[in-house]
C-alpha cells in the first residue's frame, strides 16, 4: 500500500485582533476588537515556555487568515488567543476565559496534552472545535467513555496516522536504510501515539526494529545512553516521534558519538531549526512528513509564505499553515451554513459537524480534504528534507 494513499483523503479576513496573555493563562494583554457582526473565535496555546515556537506560530497563521478572510467583507471572526503554556493543569483556566468571554467556536489548543484536558468542556458546552496541531486521539475520542466527542475535530493528522505512514514510507524509501531505532518519550501521548501505531504498521510492512530505547520527562536533555543503545544494535534509521527541543539534545549526542544514521521524523520536529543554541548544521539531512512544504509554488501558499515572511521575518512551519486553513474551513462553512454572529454557540456547533462532515476543503496544507463524523481529517502527507539550513520537499 503507498503511504500517500493510506492518509489521502473559504477565502474572505476583517482586522482580527488577538488578545494575548503574557506570562500565564491568567493574565491578559490588550484588548480584542469586537464587534456586533463579528464571531468569536477562541485559541488557546503556549505563547511562552518551552513550546512556545508551535502556539506564536499558530496565532500567526491564524492572523494572516483572519485579516484576509475578513477583508473580503462576508463571514467576519474576531480571534481571542489565551496562553495556556502547553500545560494541561493551566488549559481549564485558558478555556474558562475565552468561554466568559463568549467563544462561539474555537481552534481548540496548539498541543495535545492542553487539549485533551478540555475537550470534554468542548463537549459538554456544545463549542465546536477544530485543532489545527493537537494531533493526539486523545484529543477527539473520550477514552472514559469510549466514544468520540463529536464536536472537536483536527486540522492536522492524528498521531497514529503519522506512525503509520512514517513507517510506510521507510518501507518504500529502502535507500535511506534498513534497521530501524526508535527514541521516544513513553510519558507523552503524543510521542506514544505515534510510537505505538508506527511499531504496529512496521511489523505488517516488514520494516525490522531492532531498538527501541525510550526516555521521559525527568530527563530530556542527555541522550547519550539512548544513542549508545541504537548505535550498537546497528540501527541505520533513527526514528523520533517526538518534540523538537528534545530531538534537538538526540542529534547533539549522536553527533558527539560520532553516529551518523538517517534521522527521520513527524511533525514534532517542525521548529527544531528554531531552538535557541542548537548548531542546525547538525540537522542537515533530518527528514520529517509533513502536510505543508514552503518551498511550494502553488499561488496560495507562494502568498501565504510571502507574507508570513514580510511580517515576521521568518518562514513560517506546518503549525503556522494548519493554523491559516483551520480560519478558511471555518469560512467556507459559515458561508455555506449561513451562521451569523447573533447565533449561540451551540447553535453555530450543529451546523458545523454538519458541514465538516459534508464538505470538501482545498488549502495550503491539502486539496480535498474531508473529515470523519470522528474529527480525523483524510489529506496527503509531505516528505521533507533539511538541506542547507531550510525544509525542501522530497520529489518521489
Amino acid at each position: 500500500m503507498n503511504f500517500k494513499k493510506m492518509l489521502k483523503g473559504g477565502f474572505a479576513t476583517v482586522m482580527a485582533v488577538a488578545m494575548i496573555a503574557c506570562g500565564s493563562s491568567n493574565s491578559e494583554s490588550g484588548n480584542a476588537s469586537e464587534s456586533a457582526n463579528a464571531i468569536k473565535l477562541g485559541l488557546s496555546g503556549p505563547l511562552t515556555g518551552g513550546a512556545a515556537i508551535y502556539g506564536q506560530a499558530v496565532q500567526r497563521g491564524a492572523e494572516i487568515a483572519l485579516e484576509e478572510v475578513n477583508a473580503k467583507g462576508g463571514v467576519q471572526f474576531v480571534l481571542n488567543t489565551q496562553d495556556d503554556e502547553a500545560d494541561p493543569a493551566k488549559a481549564p483556566n485558558a478555556y474558562g476565559v475565552l468561554k466568559d468571554w463568549g467563544m462561539q467556536i474555537s481552534m481548540g489548543n496548539v498541543t495535545s496534552g492542553a487539549g485533551a484536558a478540555v475537550s470534554a468542556d468542548y463537549q459538554a458546552d456544545k463549542i465546536f472545535a477544530i485543532t489545527p496541531s493537537g494531533s493526539s486521539m486523545d484529543v477527539i475520542y473520550n477514552s472514559n467513555t469510549n466514544e468520540y466527542y463529536g464536536n472537536v475535530f483536527q486540522m492536522c493528522f492524528t498521531d497514529p496516522n503519522q506512525g503509520a505512514a512514517s513507517a510506510q514510507y521507510l518501507k518504500e524509501h529502502p535507500d535511506l536504510g534498513s534497521k530501524v531505532a526508535i527514541i521516544w518519550k513513553n510519558d507523552d501521548p503524543y510521542s506514544t501515539g505515534v510510537h505505538d501505531k508506527f511499531v504496529e504498521e512496521a511489523k505488517n510492512v516488514g520494516l525490522e526494529i531492532v531498538c527501541e530505547p525510550t526516555f521521559d520527562s525527568s530527563n530530556e536533555k542527555d541522550f547519550a545512553v539512548q544513542i549508545k543503545t541504537a548505535q550498537d544494535a546497528g540501527a541505520d534509521i533513527l526514528f523520533l516521534p517526538i518534540y523538537y527541543e528534545p530531538a534537538a539534545a538526540v542529534l547533539v549526542a549522536a553527533n558527539q558519538a560520532g553516529y551518523k544514521p538517517t534521522v527521520f521524523g513527524v511533525d514534532g520536529l517542525d521548529g527544531l531549526l528554531g531552538v535557541e543554541g542548537f548548531d542546525t548544521s547538525l540537522a542537515e539531512g533530518v527528514y520529517l512528513l509533513t502536510p505543508f512544504s514552503a518551498d511550494a509554488t502553488d499561488e496560495k501558499t507562494a502568498n501565504f509564505v510571502k507574507k508570513y515572511q514580510e511580517k515576521y521575518g521568518e518562514v513560517p512551519n506546518q503549525f503556522a499553515a494548519d493554523a491559516y486553513d483551520v480560519v478558511y474551513a471555518y469560512a467556507q462553512a459559515c458561508e455555506a451554513a449561513g451562521i451569523t454572529a447573533d447565533m449561540s454557540a451551540e447553535e453555530i456547533s450543529g451546523k458545523m459537524i454538519e458541514q465538516f462532515t459534508s464538505m470538501t476543503f482545498d488549502g495550503i496544507t491539502g486539496s480535498e480534504m474531508t473529515w470523519a463524523k470522528t474529527g480525523e481529517v483524510s489529506k496527503e502527507p509531505k516528505a521533507m528534507v533539511i538541506q542547507n539550513g531550510v525544509y525542501v520537499g522530497v520529489q518521489d
